[in-house]
């Protein structure tokens, strides 16, 4: 019996939590699909149902779900979903969280403590994701918890190049939050035509989380420009202190632009009122309205998030989109 041929076909199927429909629906229209439909909805109980109105077989499949509060609600709807694909014969599963979830837990600081962002890789290769695509995570080590690819896409030229259209001509230093971040802000500096660095040498007490203890500029920031650059804002408080830091050290004005706008609790009014001339985030995670004020500018990550997705579709090149330096 002679062997039989087919026809290789690929088809990319677009699918999406309920946690950020705005993004979503901005990453589709992008990739020029739609979304596929599914019904969605949680028990009485809490438990969450979801199933696919039209077949996946074969598919290409990418799943996007923004990790925002209630966290632990979206990361298993999203765990559902995937197994749901997987168990639909989808071809290859991308789970696309544009804020990896529990990423501040990487290591341990303490005895008997979780790695939890390693628990999360766990869970989602168990529930069948053959890939993950994120952006800016906390610690790029992150990348190996993984069993399998991960595309880590940068926010930083998004960012970089409102800051460089808005404040043209004005002298900048690009300051990091902490000595940890000081290659990230090597990075800045190289985009912005090689401005000078600085940063905030800052020392924390582990057992009080969110909490600076003390901290100390380094670097040449008088009558300058600082931008403060960091991942993320949760509660606002760490970033507030260090404008204030800043403006008192001499600083002519200070900037924050950060990736992930998790903002919680009244990080908002922190953030409002410490100082800063203007706060960018993008909208990895969604910024309600309540949580805007004037100060405030949240650009898309959507176009990147789209680009990305073509070129794991196509078996393109990822890191062909940061010039090679992802």
């Amino acid at each position: 019996m002679s062997p039989k041929s087919g026809i290789p076909k690929k088809s990319l199927m677009f699918f999406a939590g309920r946690a950020h429909h705005e993004l979503a629906d901005e990453v589709a229209k992008h990739l020029n699909v739609t979304i596929t439909p599914q019904s969605a909805y949680d028990f009485a109980n809490g438990e969450i149902f979801v199933r696919f109105e039209e077949s996946v077989r074969g598919s290409d499949a990418f799943v996007i779900q923004s990790h925002c509060s209630p966290i632990n609600q979206w990361v298993m709807e999203q765990l559902i979903m995937v197994d749901a694909l997987k168990r639909a014969s989808a071809k290859r599963i991308t789970a696309i969280m544009p804020f990896y979830p529990y990423s501040r837990q990487d290591k341990k600081h303490k005895g008997r403590e979780p790695i939890s962002a390693r628990l999360i890789a766990d869970l989602f290769k168990t529930a069948g994701a053959d890939r993950i695509m994120t952006v800016d995570l906390h610690t790029a080590q992150i990348m190996g918890f993984f069993d399998g690819p991960v595309d880590h896409l940068l926010a930083q030229s998004l960012l970089a190049e409102h800051v460089a259209a808005t404040y043209t001509g004005e002298p900048i230093t690009v300051v990091s939050p902490d000595a940890g971040r000081t290659k990230l802000a090597e990075k800045w500096a190289d985009q912005l035509g090689g401005t000078p660095i600085a940063f905030i040498h800052k020392t924390r007490d582990p057992l009080k989380p969110n909490e600076v203890v003390a901290n100390r500029v380094v670097g040449e920031i008088r009558g300058r420009l600082c931008v403060v650059i960091d991942d993320m804002v949760d509660t606002g408080g760490t970033i507030a202190k260090a404008v204030g830091q800043l403006l008192e050290a001499g600083a002519s004005d200070v900037v924050i632009a950060a990736t992930h706008g998790v903002l919680s609790g009244n990080a908002p009014e922190r953030l409002a009122n410490c100082g800063a001339r203007e706060v960018i985030f993008t909208n990895t995670l969604p910024i309600d309205d309540d949580k805007r004020f004037p100060g405030m500018t949240v650009l898309s990550i959507a176009p990147l998030l789209a680009r990305a997705i073509q070129e794991v579709f196509e078996d393109g090149s990822v890191t062909s989109l940061f010039n090679g330096n992802a």
